[in-house]
């Protein structure tokens, strides 16, 4: 479903419009010349003019200041990411906002602080101009880099895609523009992650007002010499097809990449025929949803290699990953938590047809496990409640008489104020203390639901805790850009707590013949809190506003991404401790600490580094390999937690691990 007068902002949008904009082709050659005239947008806007106006009034300030604010205005194709410097805060900059007739265009950089539950807009005089469809990442040093993204005029008529390259200092907020001599050409949609002291970037397009370009090029930043390089490849090499959108990781050994989107050349029917029968083909560009992975081996220069040496590079084709979402979908965003890539969200096309696209939208959790290339999905579980312990307690001889104990004083105590057991089970209210009227914060409202399907959200991970901030939704020819930001505990999936939420703004484009409208949400208001709503209270058909289940259909997208899944990797067994259901991190790690101890004195005698580190610094090895093997077991260890949850199954214990009444398994006597 496209937009009447809209350019495609983004490669997804653009494949998924083009065909309901040939069919309106016609329709707008029979507006009149007055109609054409207030609503065209010069192709030959001065889009330098423009941003030097930009540049002169973000030169007027003299200095980085930061203030309390609203939470940020509506937007798509921004940037998220967890502070490095700050484990209490988020970093949101740029992004766009298209209403139906016009789109504007961000440079604003906020800051959420998590602890207070406050966001605080950054001004500075020398920052990033407007852009939306940038990319950003990381460093080890603490840094974040910025690179790229694109700006047009305000009705998309012309389009200009940057080149330039930032460094953000997230303490002070203080941005400085990179200069060099060679670096990546101008692009948008394209992917940065990390790996040591190399910042890597790679694919993209290049949009003009005639065509777009897919981006298959790698390059590397070197942080220390301040440089960048295009690695040669050998023209045999395999390496991943031209795309955008696609996720890409940090590795322990250079990055992995999955998925992506990209338009290929392909033949039609033209639907003529010619005088000897024979039908007639035009060219055309179909939507590829990428489904692969990708593995990009980074080796280091040498010790000793002069300045400069760039390291090795290569990439690896992986199997398909097992599990992987189904249908293929588009849209889907991607961030990083602990050796996984948590994805949210998607679009998929299922029919063409004389009205244009019809898609279905997902609100699916994912966990990418990149180490072993597996998707698991992830559920929400309600908080288990305190009557589990009190089952627990029960389960013991010692527990059972201290509860009838218990109980059998409350009696008593019923008795002599010759009341009932059920009254005195019924909890008194306590008298109100004025000296407690402090002010407290809105208790903000927890969801067991995901958040309404979308795609090309904005995603972030801090301290544990996933960030789900706006995205777009389609309905008909209106576009809906969601004002609101979610939290999920990645550790515990208990509900989706709201940051914040407001109502969406007004669409000034067309609605397809829609009679609905902002202002006939009010007829709607009654149906606000069902789960079949569209945003701004415009009502959907049930099934398209529904999860869509996944499908156990096997087809794929792109015939170049099937690989042979039947024989999967083959196992080894792993003699490290595995966490238990029920058993958080902390009670892990006390219990297998000794154990995880060993194991890194093993690895680090077998690499003769014993003499180099403190016992302090092995036991954080120790503690950083424990986090790890919790993480990457958690979707089977959630899943058995529900399974012994269904039976009636409390926390599991072990025998071994109970160091009291050993042996006293006699009758009581």
């Amino acid at each position: 479903m496209g937009k009447k007068d809209k350019k495609s902002k983004t490669a997804e949008q653009k494949a998924r419009t083009a065909a309901k904009q040939e069919k309106k082709a016609a329709q707008k050659e029979k507006k009149g010349k007055s109609k054409e005239a207030a609503d065209s947008d010069p192709e030959d806007i001065d889009l330098e003019a423009v941003r030097a106006e930009y540049e002169r009034k973000q030169a007027q300030f003299l200095e980085v200041t930061e203030s309390a604010c609203e939470p940020p205005s509506p937007r798509s194709s921004a940037t998220l990411l967890g502070s490095p410097s700050n484990s209490k805060e988020l970093l949101l900059f740029g992004g766009e906002y298209f209403n139906g007739a016009l789109a504007t265009f961000f440079n604003d950089l906020f800051v959420y602080l998590i602890d207070k539950d406050e966001w605080r807009r950054v001004t500075s005089p020398n920052s990033p101009l407007p852009r939306s469809g940038h990319a950003w990442t990381r460093s080890v040093a603490g840094d974040v880099y910025l690179f790229g993204g694109e700006f047009s005029s305000p009705k998309q008529g012309t389009f200009y895609h940057y080149n330039d390259f930032w460094k953000l200092n997230p303490s002070t907020r203080e941005w400085t523009r990179i200069e060099s001599k060679k670096g990546p050409p101008a692009r948008s949609g394209h992917r940065m992650t990390f790996f040591k002291h190399y910042i890597i970037l790679f694919g993209g397009f290049q949009d003009t007002s005639q065509q777009t370009k897919y981006l298959q090029d790698l390059w590397v930043y070197d942080s220390h010499d301040f440089a960048w390089f295009n690695p040669g490849l050998p023209p045999a090499t395999q390496k991943p097809d031209p795309r955008s959108s696609f996720s890409i990781h940090p590795h322990e050994a250079g990055a992995a990449l999955y998925g992506g989107y990209s338009r290929v050349k392909a033949t039609a029917s033209a639907g003529k025929q010619t005088k000897g029968g024979v039908q007639s083909l035009r060219s055309v560009l179909k939507p590829v949803v990428h489904q692969d992975t990708w593995f990009l081996r980074v080796t280091p220069p040498a010790q000793g290699a002069p300045s400069g040496t760039p390291p090795g590079i290569r990439w690896e084709r992986r199997k398909k990953p097992v599990n992987s979402p189904n249908p293929a979908r588009a849209g889907v965003t991607q961030t990083y938590h602990k050796g996984r890539g948590i994805a949210f969200g998607g679009v998929h096309d299922v029919e063409e047809s004389e009205e244009g696209m019809e898609s279905e939208f997902f609100d699916t959790l994912l966990a990418w496990n990149i180490e072993r290339n597996r998707f698991f999905q992830l559920t929400l579980r309600r908080p288990r409640t305190a009557a589990k312990r009190q089952v627990d307690d029960r389960s013991t001889k010692k527990g059972r008489g201290k509860l009838d104990e218990e109980e059998l004083l409350r009696n008593l105590a019923a008795l002599e104020a010759k009341g009932s057991v059920e009254a005195t089970a019924t909890p008194v209210a306590q008298d109100h203390d004025p000296s407690d009227d402090t002010p407290k914060k809105p208790v903000k409202p927890t969801l067991f639901t995901m958040p309404h399907p979308r795609f090309n959200a904005q995603l972030a991970v801090q301290d544990d805790i996933l960030y789900i901030f706006g995205g777009t939704y389609e309905h008909r020819d209106r576009e809906y850009t969601f004002d609101e930001m979610w939290a999920i505990d990645l550790g515990k999936l208990d509900g989706v707590q709201e940051v914040y939420k407001r109502e969406l703004e007004d669409w000034h484009g067309s609605e397809d013949g829609s009679n609905n409208s902002a202002s006939g949400g009010e007829d709607d208001s009654e149906d606000e809190e069902t789960d079949g709503e569209a945003p701004m209270g415009v009502p959907l058909p049930f099934s398209e506003c529904q999860t869509v289940p996944e499908s156990k259909d096997t087809s794929v997208s792109n015939p170049s991404d099937v690989v042979d899944t039947e024989n999967p990797d083959t196992v080894v067994a792993d003699s490290r401790p595995h966490p238990r259901p029920f058993e958080s991190l902390r009670d892990f790690f006390a219990r297998t600490s000794s154990m995880w101890q060993d194991v890194v004195l093993n690895d680090v005698r077998k690499a003769d580094q014993l003499s180099s580190q403190s016992i302090k610094e092995l036991r954080k090895v120790a503690f950083d390999r424990a986090e790890t093997m919790w993480w990457d077991c958690r979707e089977e260890i959630t899943a058995l937690e529900d399974e012994q949850e269904e039976a009636g199954i409390g926390e599991v214990l072990s025998m071994a691990d109970r160091t009291h009444d050993v042996g006293n398994t006699g009758r009581r006597r």
